[in-house]
């Protein structure tokens, strides 16, 4: 990266949303879903020991699996790559593999692939990906708000780990909200905004 872009970045981040600017970087800063991410669990275990295989996080909008497969892109020696199914096809599926095999063959770097909304690939994408999940060329990170036993391909199913992301629950929300007016780099720590508990 050179000066230009890193300005570019830099400027980005300060214009961003706050919930943009807010979005948890790391594993201690990600709040909620403590039943997968808490200390000793086994999710948690596998990322800081950049150890980690195909996952499917799923669970209603808003509840971080998003925001986690992120996190883990951060936490990770792999290369990560992010499709979204919405707007993505085989095309990209090859091209993200071919990505992959040449830095497997040249850097010996794995490859993590995230595709989120992937209940929204068809069948044909879906098997497309299929031979490269399971012969390890990409480890596969899926993100769902559908059940992917009934929405996901069942080979991929299969091949994968499954995670459940639950609703946030008013403590997590409230930590939230704390940490955007308290951080001062990221969030509104610097304007001294208090609020009330009742609030």
């Amino acid at each position: 990266m050179n000066l230009f872009e890193q300005a570019q970045k830099d400027r980005q981040e300060k214009e961003s949303p706050l919930a943009a600017r807010m979005r948890p970087r790391t594993l201690d800063e990600y709040i909620g879903q403590e039943h997968i991410v808490g200390p000793g669990r086994l999710l948690r275990r596998a990322i800081q020991a950049d150890q980690l295989g195909s996952i499917i996080l799923y669970g209603p909008p808003g509840t971080g699996k998003t925001t986690l497969a992120k996190v883990i892109s951060n936490s990770t020696n792999s290369h990560f790559i992010t499709l979204n199914a919405v707007l993505s096809g085989v095309k990209d599926i090859r091209e993200a593999v071919a990505d992959a095999q040449e830095r497997a063959n040249l850097y010996a770097q794995r490859t993590t692939l995230f595709i989120d909304e992937v209940h929204r690939f068809n069948k044909a994408q879906q098997d497309a990906l299929l031979p490269w999940v399971e012969n390890g060329t990409v480890i596969f990170i899926g993100a769902t708000t559908e059940n992917p036993y009934f929405e996901v391909n069942k080979a991929l199913v299969s091949r994968s780990r499954i995670f459940q992301l639950l609703p946030l629950q008013p403590d997590h929300i409230r930590k939230i909200i704390l940490q955007a007016l308290h951080n001062a780099e990221r969030g509104y720590g610097n304007l001294h905004i208090e609020i009330d508990d009742d609030a």
